[in-house]
């Protein structure tokens, strides 16, 4: 039986927020929405993907103070290493810069972490074999 991760679903308390925040900076587009209890749930995916994962936004949640030695996060990839440095500075002067960038062996790569309007890590990363930017990296260093 083959298995495929097809959603991840965030249960916030700032629904509005969230998803402006997953538009600007991960550029998820909103494909599916209903109505909800105490609002409605939100199907977010980027561009093209919209039929391989999604993230499912549900409201009612609490918000999160994740402790300092939990590296739970969403994982986004980004095409260019500059792109690490800008989501990075954006992120610092809009105050929810949580891992400044940071360069790690392969496969982790160059990456920044930034908080989400409901305390959520999310990683921006250049460098691994995973993402738009994968086949560039790893051309470049001979590993394809």
């Amino acid at each position: 039986m083959a298995l495929q991760l097809t959603h991840i679903a965030l249960h916030v308390d700032k629904l509005e927020d969230c998803i402006a925040f997953y538009r600007n900076y991960c550029d998820l587009v909103v494909v599916h929405e209903r109505p909800h209890k105490l609002g409605r749930i939100v199907w977010m995916a980027s561009p093209g993907h919209e039929e391989e994962i999604v993230m499912v936004i549900i409201p009612g949640g609490r918000l999160r103070k994740q402790p300092d030695d939990d590296f739970s996060h969403l994982g986004f990839a980004v095409e260019k290493e500059r792109q690490v440095d800008e989501i990075a500075d954006r992120a610092e002067e809009e105050k929810c810069l949580l891992w400044k960038p940071r360069r790690e062996p392969f496969p982790v790569g160059y990456y920044c972490g930034v908080y989400d309007p409901d305390g959520n890590a999310v990683e921006f990363s250049y460098g691994q074999p995973l993402g738009p930017g994968a086949q560039d990296f790893l051309s470049s260093c001979g590993l394809l």
